[in-house]
Formats: structure tokens, C-alpha cells, sequence
């Protein structure tokens, strides 16, 4: 009971409740473990509860029809996650799985549903996560209409800088580890495209790339690349509309294929 209660009082959306509040939210909270690379919840699944992650790391994603994936985002100790099942029923829309060996606390939606009827500060908290993931998947969807590779791998690298970067005597290292697969997971590309990226920034001095290991070695030059493609990109489509044609655009994004085994990248 003890451990249920110090897992649910780590995320910060509850920490305004009562000792009676968290005390029901306790009783019927289940606390699971999951090895790596394990599914917590498919989209086929009934939306009946919410999760906060304990330990370890989610990673939320999409699958297309020939499998390929999408990863939407990744979920970090203290965040509660699957909060579409407060606001309807039916099957989840998406795809969690753990990323390292995971410790997640289910959480009954309809306690959750009370909680926030009697907490104005807790149906605060939840509708600003969802709005906020919201506006995060909204630019992420602009991003891959309008931003060429280059620019959206620029874009999630400055991202995962700010969020996991860990300073070093040649930069900010980028304190999580990913594939070049799940770096195009993210940005709907290739991974044979985002090697080619990465070897390209590695050349022009701004990163430098080992196994599942990238360090920033300047931010500041690295928000630089971003504003100058950016702004080539809009004198390119200027010249294109004087000419009478259509605004250049990002070729459509190829969705990545599922992580594989490879891990040399």
C-alpha cells in the first residue's frame, strides 16, 4: 500500500489532493512491472484507465497498415499518460511500450472522473497536459507538411537537447539513447536519411555522433542551421511565386519502418 501511494504522490498532478483523496486513489490503484520493449496498451484495448509512469520510459507511437511506425512521443517518470480514457469510451487510439524495463500505476478513469469533479485543481492540471499534448502533436503534424528532413531533424535534436541534455567538455550530450530507426521514427523519415543527416552536421562541426550517442557541440549554432534552411526555404518559395508557380513544399514524408535489431547506428 505504502509503495502504490509513493508511485502515485511522484506525479506532480496530484500532489493537491487530500490524504483521504490520494487514500481512495491509492485502494484501487494497481501497480505493474514491464521488461523492455513491452506493449502496456494497444489501440484495440478498452480506454477504462489512466497510467502514471513509475520508472523507466514509454514511448507512445502509430503503426500504419504494412506495420511501419510512428513514434508520437516519449513518456518520462512522474507523467501520467492514456488520458484520453477521462474524457471518452472506447478503444484506445495509440500504441504504448515501454522503451527500458518500466514500473507503471493503472489508474481506474471513473476514480480519476470523481477526483477532478471534487479538485478544481487537478481538472486544471489534466486539461492542461491534454492541451498540451495536443498543441505538441499539432506542430509536430505542421512540421512534416512544411519542413524539409533536415529542418525537422534539426528541430528534435534542439528538443531532446533541452529535454535530456547533459552538459560535457565537448557540449551537451543528448542523456537518452536512440536508434538513427527512432530518430526517423519521430520525424517521418527514413533511417538511411537521417544517417546521411547526421553525417552531414557531424562534418559541419555542430554534432558529434557515436553509437546511439549524439552531443550537441553548440546550441547556438545549431538553432543557426535551423534559421538559415528556414530561411532559404522561404526565398525558394518566394522566387517560386514570383514565377507564377506553386510554393515549394516538403516532399511527403515516408513514414519509417518499426525499430530493428541493427543498433550500430
Amino acid at each position: 500500500m505504502a509503495e502504490r501511494l509513493w508511485y502515485v504522490k511522484k506525479c506532480r498532478l496530484f500532489e493537491r489532493l487530500s490524504a483521504e483523496q490520494l487514500g481512495r486513489l491509492e485502494n484501487r490503484a494497481r501497480v505493474r512491472s514491464f521488461a523492455k520493449n513491452t506493449p502496456v496498451y494497444l489501440p484495440s484495448d478498452d480506454g477504462d484507465a489512466v497510467f502514471v509512469l513509475a520508472e523507466g520510459r514509454v514511448k507512445l507511437c502509430n503503426f500504419t497498415p504494412d506495420g511501419k511506425q510512428a513514434i508520437l512521443a516519449f513518456i518520462e517518470p512522474g507523467e501520467l499518460f492514456g488520458e484520453q480514457a477521462l474524457l471518452e469510451d472506447g478503444p484506445r487510439e495509440e500504441h504504448a511500450e515501454t522503451v527500458l524495463a518500466s514500473t507503471i500505476i493503472q489508474l481506474p478513469a471513473d476514480e480519476l472522473q470523481r477526483l477532478m469533479a471534487q479538485t478544481p485543481e487537478l481538472t486544471l492540471g489534466i486539461t492542461r497536459l491534454i492541451g498540451f499534448r495536443r498543441k505538441r502533436i499539432e506542430r509536430r503534424l505542421k512540421s512534416l507538411l512544411f519542413r524539409s528532413n533536415r529542418e525537422r531533424l534539426v528541430q528534435l535534436l534542439l528538443d531532446l537537447a533541452e529535454q535530456y541534455g547533459r552538459p560535457d567538455e565537448k557540449g551537451l550530450v543528448i542523456d537518452i539513447k536512440l536508434s538513427h530507426q527512432d530518430l526517423a521514427s519521430v520525424i517521418g523519415s527514413t533511417r538511411e536519411s537521417v544517417t546521411l543527416l547526421l553525417g552531414q552536421l557531424q562534418l559541419e562541426g555542430h554534432l558529434k555522433v557515436a553509437r546511439q550517442r549524439i552531443v550537441v557541440r553548440d546550441m547556438k549554432r545549431l538553432v543557426a542551421v535551423l534559421d538559415e534552411t528556414a530561411g532559404g526555404d522561404r526565398k525558394a518559395e518566394t522566387r517560386h511565386g514570383e514565377n507564377g508557380g506553386l510554393p515549394r513544399r516538403a516532399a511527403p514524408p515516408a513514414w519509417c519502418g518499426s525499430r530493428g535489431t541493427d543498433e550500430q547506428d
